[in-house]
C-alpha cells in the first residue's frame, strides 16, 4: 500500500475509533476490533434498546459479530443494546455533563469531539406545549464525520465560474450533502480553487465545522469563520453584519425565515451555498419552501446528489431556471434554461 492511502485508511480508522469510544464499554469493544476494511465503509453506528447493534454503509446495513465478522443478519453473536447500555452511551456521548448539552438534546443530537453528531431518541418532555427536555433515551444513532478532501472536486469542475451564482445542494438523508459543503467551504477558503475567499460558516447542527470548545475539528481553509449552534436565519443575518463574508455556507435551509435570510444575503451581495433535503428533482419542486428558495435568485445552480452512486457522489446539475421552468409548465427556453453537466454545460 502506498504511504498516502496507507495514511488516508489509518485517518479513516481513527474517525471511526474516535466515535466508538464515546459508546459504553461493553459495546465498544466489538467496534473497536472490527478490521479497518470495515472501519473505513461505516457511516453509522445504530443503537436501539433490546435490539442488535447494527452498523450502516453505503452498501447497505449489517451487524458486527466475534472476531470482527459482519453479518447481513443479527445471530447469536451480535450484541444487543440494553437500557444500561443506552444510559451509560448517553452520559458519555455528553461528557457526563448533560446540562451542557440541554440544547442540542432538546433539538435531538449531540455533537461530539471529532465532529461526529449523535442523534438521540427518547420520550420528550414538554412545557406549555414545547419540548423543552429529553427522559428515557431509546436509541442512538452515531453519525462518523468523514473529511473527504476532494469531495466536491466534480462539483466545482462541473460549475466552473457559476458557483458564484450561488448553489443549492440537493439530496436524500446519507446522500452525502455535509462532507461536500465541508470541502467546498475548505476549496473556496483556503484557495484551491484561485484567490482565497471569506467564507462564513452557520452550522446550527455543528456537523459541518463539528466546532468542539470553540475549536473547529473538521479543515475548513484558512478563511472561514464558524457561527456554531446559532439558528440558520439569525446567524445568516449576523454574518452579514459583522463578517462581511463573500460566501455563506449552511446546510439544510426551508423554513420561511431562513428564506428572508438568503433573500437579504443576496441583496448583500454575497453567494449563498446551501442545501436541502430531497430525493430528486421532482420531490425538490413539490416542497413550497424550496421553490421559493429558488425564486430568490440566490441559488443560479442546483446540484442533484444520488445515493445510489455513492455518498457525496453528484448525479447532475441544472440551472434554477430550468427547474422552475418545471414548476411552472413553461419551457425552459423561456427562463434562460439549460443545464450543466459534471464538466460543464451541456
Amino acid at each position: 500500500m502506498k504511504g498516502e492511502d496507507k495514511a488516508m485508511v489509518e485517518e479513516k480508522d481513527e474517525r471511526f475509533d474516535s466515535a466508538a469510544r464515546s459508546i459504553c464499554e461493553r459495546l465498544r469493544r466489538p467496534l473497536l476490533a472490527l478490521p479497518a476494511g470495515v472501519k473505513e465503509r461505516v457511516q453509522e453506528i445504530r443503537l436501539r434498546i433490546n435490539r442488535p447493534v447494527c452498523l450502516c454503509c453505503a452498501g447497505g446495513t449489517y451487524f458486527p459479530g466475534p472476531g470482527g465478522r459482519l453479518t447481513l443478519k443479527p445471530d447469536a453473536g451480535t450484541p444487543v443494546t440494553d437500557r444500561q447500555d443506552l444510559e451509560e452511551s448517553f452520559r458519555n456521548l455528553c461528557s457526563y455533563s448533560i446540562y451542557s448539552h440541554e440544547n442540542e438534546i432538546r433539538n435531538g443530537y449531540v455533537t461530539l469531539s471529532g465532529g461526529h453528531r449523535a442523534g438521540v431518541c427518547g420520550t420528550a418532555v414538554l412545557q406549555d406545549g414545547t419540548v423543552c427536555g429529553m427522559r428515557d433515551v431509546s436509541s442512538i444513532n452515531l453519525r462518523i464525520a468523514r473529511e473527504i478532501r476532494g469531495a466536491a472536486d466534480a462539483l466545482l469542475d462541473g460549475l466552473g465560474n457559476h458557483i458564484w451564482k450561488g448553489l443549492l445542494l440537493v439530496g436524500a438523508p446519507s446522500s452525502g450533502k455535509t462532507t461536500i459543503l465541508r470541502d467546498l467551504a475548505r476549496q473556496l477558503s483556503g484557495g484551491g480553487r484561485g484567490n482565497l475567499k471569506k467564507v462564513a460558516v452557520i452550522d446550527e447542527r455543528g456537523e459541518i465545522a463539528g466546532t468542539y470548545l470553540g475549536a473547529p475539528q473538521n479543515d475548513l481553509g484558512c478563511c472561514c469563520d464558524v457561527l456554531d449552534g446559532y439558528p440558520k436565519a439569525e446567524g445568516i443575518l449576523i454574518a452579514l453584519r459583522t463578517l462581511s463574508p463573500e460566501i455563506i455556507l449552511c446546510d439544510e435551509i426551508g423554513s420561511d425565515r431562513e428564506v428572508d435570510a438568503v433573500e437579504q444575503g443576496l441583496n448583500a451581495g454575497v453567494t449563498v451555498i446551501a442545501s436541502i433535503h430531497a430525493a430528486n428533482a421532482a420531490e425538490l419542486l413539490k416542497r413550497r419552501q424550496a421553490q421559493r428558495l429558488l425564486r430568490t435568485g440566490a441559488f443560479g445552480n442546483v446540484a442533484l446528489l444520488d445515493p445510489n452512486r455513492g455518498p457525496g457522489l453528484v448525479a447532475a446539475i441544472y440551472k434554477a431556471g430550468d427547474l422552475l421552468a418545471q414548476a411552472d409548465g413553461s419551457p425552459a427556453s423561456d427562463r434562460g434554461g439549460g443545464s450543466f453537466g459534471l464538466c460543464g454545460i451541456a
